[in-house]
């Protein structure tokens, strides 16, 4: 199904934050942008077209989605509210800092 509206990311201030939080994270802006851009021109209407969008991405309870960007290097977990078209961005950081979290419930 094809929708009109873009999907919306809430919010790139906090991709942008994240990113500029250190010079360490110089390597993730060009993976984190790219994954945004794409994510504004996705049509996901369920977490299967999020799969065949995203190979590695990893569907979670809720309509939690984990996204490896950077060669699996950074973690991005989003909220999809599928019906109103949005992404909620819910964290960003490296897979060490990831494997510290419960994605679930963030």
């Amino acid at each position: 199904m094809l929708y009109n509206d873009p999907m919306r990311v809430i919010a790139l201030s906090t991709l942008k934050a994240s990113l500029d939080r250190s010079a360490s994270y110089a390597d993730a802006r060009d993976p984190v942008m790219a994954w945004y851009r794409n994510v504004k021109q996705a049509d996901w209407a369920g977490p299967a077209d999020v799969k065949r969008a995203v190979r590695s991405a990893s569907i979670l309870k809720d309509g939690r989605v984990v996204f490896n960007l950077a060669g699996n290097k950074y973690r991005l977990v989003a909220w999809i509210n599928y019906p109103y078209r949005v992404v909620y961005i819910r964290f960003i950081g490296t897979h060490r800092q990831y494997d510290k979290i419960d994605a679930q419930p963030i």
